[in-house]
């Protein structure tokens, strides 16, 4: 018994020398992707410098899947240009679909700047390519306006992949659906957006 038993102890010894190495091994693996993660958000200046477009309001010109790198310099924003932004909730088919606990960044172009002369604020309008109107209807009730500190980013490049992973996962924890419907995670509101974006716009005026 005692050569079978010091043969036990040493596949036990070997099991736990591989453990500790994967386990090690594991640990390099993601305290080197935070390192990366890290270093590209001080490179670009920007909280998210990777992100996945999930919806076709940019078509046809970034379709649902791409994947985009953003940048975020201290240049002033301009109309035109492509930016992310978060916000709480997001509309398809004229309904709003309002996910639960979770920012939706989203991708579209800036269509007007607005610049107070008494503080030197600038606000921002944007709009999907492939939507009718601007995204004031996308913005928190009340707001008429994006701010710098909304903006994530704004699109230097894009990569075209089929990413139906991520597309499987948002599904999965109270995403859009890429189909267009909702989770169940999601509690889904009607409104009237004719009236809503009338109220705003003569509020604004």
């Amino acid at each position: 018994m005692g050569w079978i038993g010091e043969q036990i102890d040493s596949i036990k010894s070997i099991q736990f020398r591989q453990l500790v190495t994967q386990a090690i091994s594991l640990g390099m693996i993601v305290t080197s992707a935070l390192i990366i993660w890290k270093a590209l958000m001080c490179v670009t200046g920007s909280e998210s410098p990777v992100v996945v477009v999930l919806s076709g309001s940019m078509e046809p010109g970034f379709k649902r899947g791409d994947i985009l790198f953003l940048h975020m310099s201290k240049d002033p924003i301009r109309a035109g240009e492509i930016v992310v932004f978060n916000v709480d909730f997001t509309s398809a088919d004229g309904m709003f679909l309002v996910a639960q606990g979770r920012e939706i960044p989203i991708v579209h172009r800036v269509i007007k700047v607005h610049e107070r002369q008494d503080t030197g604020e600038v606000n921002v309008l944007t709009k999907g390519d492939n939507n009718f109107g601007d995204d004031r209807l996308l913005y928190a009730q009340g707001q008429l306006w994006l701010q710098r500190h909304h903006i994530m980013g704004r699109a230097v490049g894009v990569v075209s992949p089929l990413n139906q992973y991520t597309l499987s996962e948002s599904q999965g924890q109270g995403g859009v659906k890429a189909n267009g419907g909702v989770t169940e995670n999601e509690r889904v509101r009607r409104v009237d957006s004719r009236q809503r974006l009338k109220s705003e716009r003569e509020r604004e005026t």
